[in-house]
């Protein structure tokens, strides 16, 4: 009876999928949203990518894009669709790149915004070869949160309310925003102890290109307090270079107590009492529909947590 099972069983897979040609490329369309550029990933036409899908809709009964005079979206089924695909793919991928490495090391794309990847996961990212030593992680750091689409990785950092439509979402920790300085700063300085005294201290500003990002004039209103002006020694694109520029003394930055821990804990910044603002939102860790949260994704989720236990 098993003898007999198995070829109808792949006899009717075979009836179902008949196109593995076809699901690769409506991946990629579903992927990249857009039936040029996946045709450009392929290396074929457009109107074969075309054609592929049109079969495949025809195939299975149903339509898998709403199509537009300009953009096209997911229908529900291609949702579905997409979900199952995406996931399959992600795992033969996987398979492929072990067999091909012949060392057992997975690779895992994990995106997050330029400020995290620099200030939260390089200073731990020893700890990750010692506890995961199967991964191999590629990082893709971005300016915006908004960047952060889920469907080009595995896993992904955001800042916010946690609600997303294109994952589920993993809390990783609150946040708490104050003031910090170098030591060299409060050696040549007095500390300040009132929002006014701090307003006119010497500030290292940095743009918001992040969601909820604050920069000082913002940070102050958190606190009810609008100051009537602002000393700013420097102003920053980059949230990093006003860090780098507290480092050497040259003022007062924004401390966002997850990123700065490290240098709080190593006394290369000080916090600066009692100012604190404590946002609503939160960092998550973002997994794209259609991925499973298994073992390895909670792993990933406690070393950046700083809970991570040794994986056997």
């Amino acid at each position: 009876m098993t003898t007999q099972d198995g070829p109808q069983k792949h006899k009717g897979y075979r009836r179902i999928i008949p196109s593995m040609t076809a699901l690769l490329q409506f991946e990629s369309v579903a992927r990249l949203n857009s039936f040029t550029v996946a045709a450009k990933e392929l290396g074929v036409t457009q109107a074969a990518v075309s054609k592929q899908i049109k079969g495949l809709e025809e195939n299975i009964g149903t339509l898998l894009f709403q199509r537009g005079h300009r953009n096209i979206r997911l229908t529900g089924s291609g949702e579905l669709l997409f979900a199952i695909i995406s996931d399959a793919l992600q795992r033969v991928a996987s398979a492929f790149d072990q067999i091909t490495q012949g060392v057992g090391r997975q690779e895992l794309v994990l995106g997050s915004t330029a400020p995290f990847s620099q200030l939260r996961i390089m200073p731990r990212i020893n700890k990750l070869n010692e506890l995961l030593p199967h991964i191999q992680l590629r990082l893709a750091t971005h300016m915006f949160i908004g960047d952060l689409r889920a469907r080009e990785f595995d896993l992904a950092i955001r800042f916010g309310d946690g609600h997303w439509d294109d994952g589920t979402s993993i809390l990783l920790f609150e946040e708490e925003v104050f003031p910090v300085c170098s030591p060299a700063w409060l050696a040549r300085n007095q500390a300040p102890v009132t929002l006014e005294e701090l307003a006119v201290a010497g500030l290292l500003d940095a743009a918001s290109t992040s969601e909820g990002w604050y920069t000082w004039p913002s940070w102050f209103k958190s606190l009810g307090f609008v100051p009537p002006a602002l000393r700013v020694n420097l102003r920053c694109s980059l949230y990093t270079d006003s860090i780098n520029a507290a480092l050497q003394g040259y003022g007062i930055s924004l401390g966002w107590g997850r990123l700065v821990e490290h240098l709080l804990d190593s006394g290369e910044l000080v916090r600066l009492e009692p100012f604190v603002v404590r946002p609503s939102e939160a960092y998550h860790v973002i997994v794209p529909h259609g991925r499973s949260i298994d073992a390895q994704t909670w792993s990933i989720v406690q070393w950046l947590q700083g809970k991570a236990q040794e994986v056997e």
